[in-house]
Parts: structure tokens; C-alpha cells; sequence
């Protein structure tokens, strides 16, 4: 199953939560994103029956192998373009915002370029 975008944001999503704090529920994820329990709930439904997620008895969302790598593909994106606009004087905010966009459609040469290019010229991790 491909993943759309906001499939993405929400692995992404639960990656950072867990991250943090190591027990992440479906409210934590609707404050984190801004979004409605019910379209967080819909979201988490279509997530587990992608394979992506797991959820506890007591509400725990856990990240399968595939979700994981998903997510922590998106997070380094994300990550990497924040860090690289930013660089390129671009004020924070903004940098983040269109990295959030950018991270879903660059494709994996591009970004596998740039990010060689950022280590070799730029000190980037």
C-alpha cells in the first residue's frame, strides 16, 4: 500500500511523540497536528490496516518495522531541507513549512545528492 502525504505525517507524527516520550496515544497525535480525534481516529484505523502501526490495549501506538522506516526516512528529510533552507537564510519558520511540503515529493536520488552534497560542502550530519 502506498502511502499518501498525510500518511506520512502522521508516522512522522509518532515517530517524534515516541521519540520523546515513549508512550504515544491518539490524543497526544490529534494535539501534536491540530487535527479532530475523529480524523485522527479514521487515520489510525487506515494506518494499522496498512501494516504501518500497532495499537495496544491501552491505546499505545507502536510504529512496525515498515511504519518506523517511513517515518524516520520522512524525519530526515524533513530535517535535512529545514536545515539547508535555513542555512540559505531562509527565516526558520518558513524553512520548516516548506520542508514539510518538499519532504513527501523529492525523490530519493535528489535528495541522496544533496544530502552528499550538504556532508561534503555544508558540515550537515
Amino acid at each position: 500500500m502506498q502511502l499518501k502525504e498525510s500518511g506520512e505525517m502522521y508516522l512522522e507524527t509518532i515517530y517524534v511523540l515516541s521519540k520523546k516520550s515513549g508512550f504515544v496515544r491518539s490524543i497526544d497525535v490529534c494535539e501534536k497536528m491540530g487535527y479532530s480525534k475523529p480524523s485522527v481516529s479514521r487515520a489510525m484505523g487506515i494506518l494499522r490496516d496498512g501494516g504501518y502501526i500497532t495499537m495496544d490495549k491501552d491505546g499505545a501506538l507502536k510504529l512496525t518495522a515498515s511504519g518506523k522506516d517511513i517515518a524516520e526516512r520522512t524525519f530526515e528529510r524533513h530535517t535535512v531541507l529545514s536545515e539547508l533552507f535555513e542555512r540559505l537564510g531562509v527565516d526558520k519558520e518558513i524553512a520548516v513549512a516548506d520542508a514539510c511540503k518538499i519532504e513527501h515529493v523529492i525523490s530519493e536520488e535528489t535528495f541522496s545528492a544533496l544530502k552528499q552534497h550538504l556532508k561534503e560542502f555544508g558540515n550537515i550530519k
